[in-house]
């Protein structure tokens, strides 16, 4: 599956990186950024989080929050909030139906071969819910300032 621009986004209810549930519904009101990563700990998926924490700030100041998926464990989620000092939430989706939801999960080519997993996107939901953009398939650098702008 897919989202659309100006459809309703995809409820979820996941747990986060405090083991509590995060419901999309919690968000109303706000600006959700919703990025989807492969892994912690890893180089790409770490430049992109320290990115958006770097820039944290600058998404609060347009009224938004920032969510990052993957299909680790909680526990992993913990020590890689730990690691780099993240300040917002990580969220587990081990069975990958959130992924599925978003369309972060499918097929993807990694060093020359193909394979299926996560792709690494990100998706902005309004205050009301609605998907306002979609960044299929991105690219870490300059990632974070490209969504700052679209806000």
């Amino acid at each position: 599956m897919t989202v659309e621009i100006g459809k309703k986004a995809p409820k979820f209810k996941l747990i986060s990186d405090e083991g509590q549930q995060v419901d999309l519904a919690d968000f109303a009101g706000k600006k959700v950024v919703l990025y989807f990563y492969p892994r912690d700990s890893t180089p790409g998926c770490t430049r992109e989080a320290c990115d958006f924490k770097d820039k944290l700030p600058q998404f609060h100041k347009k009224g938004a929050v920032v969510l990052g998926v993957s299909r680790d464990s909680t526990a992993s989620h913990q020590k890689f909030k730990a690691k780099f000092d993240l300040p917002f939430p990580l969220l587990s989706d081990p069975d990958g139906k959130v992924l599925e939801a978003y369309g972060a999960w499918g097929e993807k080519v990694m060093y020359g071969k193909k394979l299926i997993g996560v792709i690494r996107s990100t998706v902005l939901i309004d205050e009301k819910g609605k998907i306002v953009r979609v960044w299929p398939k991105v690219k870490v650098e300059g990632h974070a300032d490209e969504v700052l702008g679209e806000l």
